[in-house]
C-alpha cells in the first residue's frame, strides 16, 4: 500500500462523516439513519450484544491508527483521549493519520491501516 492510497481512504471517510451532527454520531452503526435520543440508560439495562454507536467505532479506528503510528515510530502506544464532542472525531482521525504518514510506515502496516479505515467506513 502507498501513502496516497491511505490518504485517499482517510479522505473518503472524512468526507462521509465530516458533516454529521451529534445525533447521527450517537446512532447505532449500520442503522442507516438517525435514531431518536432515548435519554440516559441504566448500566444494568445495556445490551452487551447490541451494535456499537458510530462514535464508538470511529474512536476505535482513531485509536488503531494512533497505535500503528506509535509502532512505526518505535514509541509506546498511548490512549487517544475521548473528547466530549463527537464532532471532533473527524479531526482526530486526520491528526493520527498524519502522524502515521510522518512516521514512514512499512507498506504492510499502511495496508493494514487502509483496511481498518475501509472496514470502519463500511460499518458506519
Amino acid at each position: 500500500m502507498s501513502v496516497e492510497e491511505f490518504g485517499r481512504a482517510v479522505d473518503l471517510l472524512a468526507r462521509q462523516v465530516g458533516h454529521w451532527e451529534a445525533p447521527r454520531w450517537r446512532a447505532t452503526a449500520g442503522s442507516g439513519g438517525i435514531l431518536p435520543n432515548r435519554g440516559p440508560v441504566e448500566a444494568a439495562s445495556v445490551d452487551r450484544d447490541a451494535p456499537p454507536a458510530r462514535r464508538d467505532l470511529m474512536h476505535a479506528l482513531v485509536q488503531r491508527i494512533a497505535d500503528r503510528a506509535a509502532d512505526a515510530e518505535g514509541e509506546p502506544r498511548r490512549p487517544v483521549p475521548r473528547l466530549s464532542n463527537d464532532l471532533a472525531l473527524t479531526d482526530q482521525l486526520k491528526v493520527v493519520a498524519a502522524d502515521l504518514v510522518a512516521a514512514g510506515p512499512a507498506p504492510d502496516l499502511l495496508g493494514a491501516a487502509v483496511a481498518d479505515v475501509q472496514e470502519t467506513r463500511r460499518a458506519l
